[in-house]
């Protein structure tokens, strides 16, 4: 097998491990004596609810709603399904989550909240709280994505700017017994951090949310400034903390994490007679510096035999005022192509959400002579990595790796592959 199409389907093997239709239909309840509604939100939500009816019963009560992200949308028949924007918010993703509420509100004991969470939920599901205007809150979601936030930061000052982050979803339907079957898409795997935790209880506070905003040196709208400050005092209520008697009824399940998807790659590799090591699953920090941690280790390896490197997690890029096309995926490759210099190796890195950053690409890869094409083309590689255009570059070498919506989300994948002819 030629090493583009190795390392190309070594993705798609990781992306399959995380597949709702394949692992969602043994984590379903049995039907309650009452009805059975399900909301949620996020990348992989219209695909979750098409496993959802495939595999509830058809006689047992099943109505519900759903928001994605535009594109990502799929026919179903008892549970609606609503596109909204990401990763700003937008009033039809704002709309929808109103509805959820109100939906919940109206559940009762014998009733159970099916909510079917995934990355991305965090902008689809954002019904600003009283006080902040949906524009204030994309400005701030705006000001934290171009400062390089990690997406714990991120979530730290959404959860007390939205009203079902937090705990706040389960604190509306507490009457009705509540189950949330989750695809993590950060490290850790935190149910509280996952879309900003709209089932689970949140241990940060407005303090936090605040103080994250002065750390990143970012001046809030007024609404937003308003009802931190407020919060912060006592003067508002914060989102429910661990303990709170909402929870009680309440279970947070993940059921797909990035370290299933990459263990899957690492059988992959072997299937294909390439010894692979699972570096970690939890790689954060700037995209080129984790490039350059990379490079550092192959450099030390300095081996001759074949072998696949493996790791994901979520690295994270901080943009100039002035900038290009990119994504952190293709940005880590860009760097890491510079890092190696000499030695050659092959590599790809995608997001397998199919979307690096807000770009239309997954990711990109890496050949051996990547740096010598450029150069023949005349592209220069290092002056693209500083205007953070790591999407043209690699465009102009045909070489982004473009899959379209996978409809899943377990975080950045990177394989990198030294030793092969």
């Amino acid at each position: 097998m030629d090493p583009r199409s190795l390392l190309l389907d070594s993705f798609q093997a990781a992306v399959a491990a995380a597949d709702p239709g394949h692992i969602l239909p043994s984590h379903l309840p049995p039907p309650p004596r009452g009805r059975t509604l399900v909301v949620g939100g996020g990348k992989a939500a219209a695909s979750m609810a098409v496993a959802v009816e495939a595999h509830w019963p058809t006689d047992a009560p099943l109505s519900g709603l759903v928001v994605t992200r535009y594109l990502h949308g799929l026919p179903t028949r008892r549970i609606e399904v609503v596109e909204a924007s990401h990763p700003l918010p937008d009033g039809r993703g704002e709309a929808a989550a109103l509805r959820m509420l109100d939906m919940s509100r109206q559940l009762g004991p014998d009733d159970l909240l099916l909510v079917l969470i995934s990355g991305g939920g965090s902008s689809l599901l954002a019904a600003p709280v009283e006080g902040v205007t949906l524009k204030e809150l994309r400005q701030v979601t705006k000001a934290l994505l171009h400062a390089g936030a990690s997406i714990h930061d991120i979530n730290t000052v959404r959860k007390h700017l939205t009203r079902l982050s937090g705990g706040q979803l389960a604190q509306t339907a507490q009457a009705a017994h509540g189950l949330a079957l989750i695809i993590s898409d950060v490290v850790g795997d935190d149910p509280g951090s996952i879309a900003s935790g709209p089932c689970a209880p949140d241990a940060s506070s407005c303090v936090d949310a605040l103080d994250q905003l002065q750390r990143l040196r970012i001046t809030p709208p007024a609404g937003v400034r308003h009802h931190l400050e407020a919060c912060a005092a006592g003067r508002l209520p914060d989102t429910p903390k661990p303990g709170n008697a909402c929870f009680a009824r309440m279970e947070n399940r993940v059921i797909a994490c990035a370290h299933g998807s990459l263990m899957a790659a690492v059988r992959y590799f072997e299937q294909h007679g390439i010894p692979a090591l699972l570096l970690s699953d939890k790689v954060g920090g700037d995209a080129q510096s984790v490039a350059r941690q990379h490079a550092a280790l192959v450099h030390a390896l300095a081996r001759r035999q074949t072998l696949a490197l493996i790791s994901g997690g979520e690295t994270t890029v901080a943009l100039q005022p002035r900038h290009g096309r990119g994504g952190r995926n293709s940005e880590f490759l860009l760097a890491l192509a510079l890092a190696l210099r000499e030695t050659p190796a092959w590599a790809i890195a995608c997001d397998t959400d199919g979307i690096d950053g807000s770009e239309d690409n997954a990711g990109a890869l890496l050949t051996p002579d990547t740096l010598v094409r450029a150069r023949a083309q005349e592209l220069d590689a290092e002056g693209r990595l500083t205007a953070h255009d790591s999407h043209g570059f690699f465009s102009a070498l045909g070489d982004l790796v473009v899959t379209g919506p996978t409809r899943t989300n377990v975080n950045d994948y990177r394989a990198l592959v030294i030793g092969l002819e």
